[in-house]
């Protein structure tokens, strides 16, 4: 097709990227799905897809993945910075690891990798850049404070890219999920952190719990991959595409509601009036 575009997405092994990749590839276009882990992507592959190890935490991992995408392909039209994952428990039960590993990986890497593929991405006739943040970078919750910062660096870092390079003739946009259906919740369940002596251990059961939250009344992933697909190949994309369940309620709900009143609502939500 004359207007196939080729397409990079970290994160493929499940969830949204997976889901994107299948979209973008149902659609005709070239897509790279990657992940970490090259097993991980075992049943991509068949349906067609290049499926491509790549760490984005790793420089030599970046390097590699994006050389094979210059010999195939040549150029990269569309970049989705996906790979992530949240770091659940406490603020003050967070410690330096915590904290940076969540960095690392949410909002250092996209930005590392955006850099490291903008030679490509230069060759597009309308290179775009889009970056997964989250409405948890907008609506900040208990027991997900290191997430959701980590969420609001991006979003912030992805608004200066976005007037930085529009001059080159790049796009940048903002992904914020609500909740979508995904191994997201299993996925944050393995990050929570409760030590024995943490004061919220008397309300262990809704620290432990928050990772779960997002995934009730969750929007299906491939309706969500519709959604971000559709918006994504416009000639001229909007800064932002918000969607799925409470992308648009809960930033609503902010703006609307005092500070104390929603404060308020979400101590009770997540078990904090019971300390």
């Amino acid at each position: 097709m004359s207007d196939q575009k080729t397409i990079l997405i970290t994160g493929c092994s499940s969830g949204i990227g997976a889901a994107l990749a299948q979209e973008f590839h149902r659609r005709g276009h070239w897509v790279y799905a990657t992940a970490r882990q090259l097993e991980s992507l075992r049943e991509l592959k068949p349906q067609g897809l290049r499926t491509l190890a790549l760490d984005v935490n790793d420089g030599a991992s970046i390097s590699a993945a994006l050389a094979v995408v210059q010999s195939e392909a040549g150029r990269i039209d569309i970049l989705i910075n996906n790979a992530g994952y949240g770091q659940f428990g406490a603020v003050m039960d967070a410690d330096i690891s915590d904290l940076r590993n969540q960095f690392e990986t949410n909002v250092f890497a996209p930005v590392v990798l955006s850099r490291a593929a903008l030679p490509l991405l230069r060759k597009s006739a309308a290179g775009c850049i889009a970056n997964m943040g989250s409405i948890s970078g907008l609506v900040t919750t208990p027991f997900a404070g290191v997430y959701c910062a980590s969420k609001a660096a991006l979003h912030a870092l992805s608004d200066a890219m976005r007037m930085e390079l529009v001059p080159l003739g790049l796009h940048v946009v903002t992904i914020q999920p609500g909740g979508i259906a995904s191994n997201f919740g299993a996925t944050g369940a393995a990050h929570v952190k409760l030590p024995q002596d943490s004061l919220y251990a008397p309300i262990a059961d809704f620290v432990l719990d928050r990772a779960k939250v997002s995934q009730r009344g969750a929007t299906p992933v491939d309706i969500f991959a519709r959604t971000v697909a559709d918006h994504l190949l416009q000639a001229h994309p909007a800064a932002v595409c918000r969607a799925g369940a409470q992308s648009v309620r809960l930033p609503l709900l902010k703006r609307l509601l005092p500070r104390r009143i929603l404060e308020r609502k979400l101590r009770k939500l997540f078990g904090l009036d019971q300390l």
